[in-house]
């Protein structure tokens, strides 16, 4: 099993570009499932979730290539010309949650999915009951029995879909099944997330009609068919913002290239009000050094909000602040699985329910540490860039799935880490 060694208390610096962001690139992969005809994503993150997604697909039997270098980015082609496995089986389902977008378009275009029901999950419950509800409401028939859900619709007819929460992957899996529905669908209460508008932007660019992507309210005239298209996926806001974390805890000067700053307003703006410098430039955001971090309350809400995505790494920057700050988890209940980790590092916090209180600034120092999630692994990595000594990330395998050769871009940067075996 992979982890990271890490020697810290060197500051990072240089240039570095983002890649493309694995929440907008899984549900446009899925996407393809509503077509015969050929679809091409560029900038597509070389990441385990996306080759997990590849290989879901390509169980149904969808043409699959890559994740592909093309330039300084990657491409992945695919073609669903026929369908002959409308099912996503749990040895695939349980290593990815996201694996439930292949309902929406499979029950959409094939009328009949069977797809396992996603389980646990180590940061909370992420229940997909929403999704079924909102698929009864447009015509679908759905069954759940031996931990799976089948869903059968002759063919899906519009309705207005009003979510009792925002749930982001139910708005995604209902924006595809929509597109191919008889009629008009309004969903109301959707999540406003750019990775909502950006599979909007694909799923027009397929010959779908929809209108007021990444606002409360979206419509969808559904038509009978689409059609092929290429797109670029958009940049990783939270890489963005994981590598804005890591220049300021540094110490360092970083660049990043690639970035829309728009995505990051909730992000900077804390930053900033913590005393990091950032600036927006022709060529990307500049992150600089704080002169004298102090701390600041966050809590995590839905897009445009401050992203529970980002909740961990912040954490880790709040251990060197000046004073006292609380942390407050809206979005899952069981996020805070990094704080005692940090703790065994010398970090001062206590948890009360769904928040932390975190004291600083501490000195760090390194220590051996368990990753749980792919945040709380980037957050623990960011904890040891700051900390003196070597720090141990045991189970490296939950940040790959979301961050492409971390650490081979902090050594780029002048950060003192590797990966090692055993």
């Amino acid at each position: 099993m992979d982890k990271f060694r890490i020697e810290g208390g060197y500051p990072i610096g240089g240039a570095l570009r983002v890649g493309g962001a694995k929440n907008a690139a899984l549900p446009e992969m899925a996407a393809c499932l509503l077509t015969a005809e050929p679809v091409e994503l560029r900038n597509v993150p070389q990441v385990k979730d996306i080759l997990t997604m590849a290989r879901l697909l390509a169980h149904m039997n969808v043409e699959v290539s890559g994740p592909r270098a093309d330039g300084e980015e990657a491409r992945v082609d695919l073609r669903a010309a026929t369908i002959s496995h409308a099912e996503a089986p749990y040895d695939l389902v349980k290593t990815m949650r996201a694996s439930v977008l292949v309902l929406g378009p499979l029950v959409a275009r094939t009328g009949y999915a069977r797809v396992s029901m996603p389980g646990g999950c180590a940061i909370g419950a992420r229940p997909i009951n929403l999704h079924l509800k909102a698929l009864e409401r447009l015509g679908a028939e759905i069954t759940t029995e031996h931990g799976y859900v089948e869903a059968r619709a002759r063919r899906l007819r519009g309705a207005r879909l009003l979510f009792d929460r925002i749930t982001v992957t139910g708005t995604e899996n209902l924006m595809m099944a929509a597109a191919l529905a008889e009629g008009e669908t309004v969903i109301e209460n959707a999540a406003r997330e750019p990775e909502i508008a950006d599979l909007a932007v694909l799923l027009n660019a397929m010959g779908a009609r929809i209108e007021g992507a990444g606002g409360a309210t979206i419509r969808i005239q559904g038509t009978s068919s689409l059609h092929g298209a290429t797109h670029a996926v958009i940049p990783d806001r939270i890489a963005a913002g994981t590598f804005l974390v890591a220049g300021a805890i540094t110490g360092g000067n970083l660049l990043l290239r690639g970035v829309k700053p728009d995505h990051l307003g909730a992000v900077i703006e804390k930053l900033t009000e913590c005393g990091v410098v950032i600036r927006v430039e022709n060529s990307g955001i500049r992150v600089e050094a704080a002169r004298g971090l102090k701390s600041a309350d966050v809590s995590t809400e839905e897009y445009p909000g401050f992203p529970t995505d980002m909740q961990a790494q912040y954490m880790a920057l709040m251990t060197q602040a000046r004073g006292t700050s609380i942390i407050t988890e809206t979005i899952f209940e069981n996020r805070f699985l990094h704080a005692s980790e940090m703790v065994r590092m010398g970090a001062d916090i206590a948890l009360h329910g769904n928040q932390a209180v975190v004291r600083g600034p501490t000195p760090l120092t390194g220590a051996s540490v368990i990753a749980s999630d792919l945040r709380a692994s980037a957050s623990l990595v960011l904890a040891g860039l700051a900390a003196q000594g070597t720090t141990i990330v045991d189970r490296a395998y939950h940040i790959d799935r979301g961050y492409e050769r971390i650490e081979e871009k902090l050594q780029e940067l002048g950060a003192r880490i590797e990966r090692i075996s055993g």
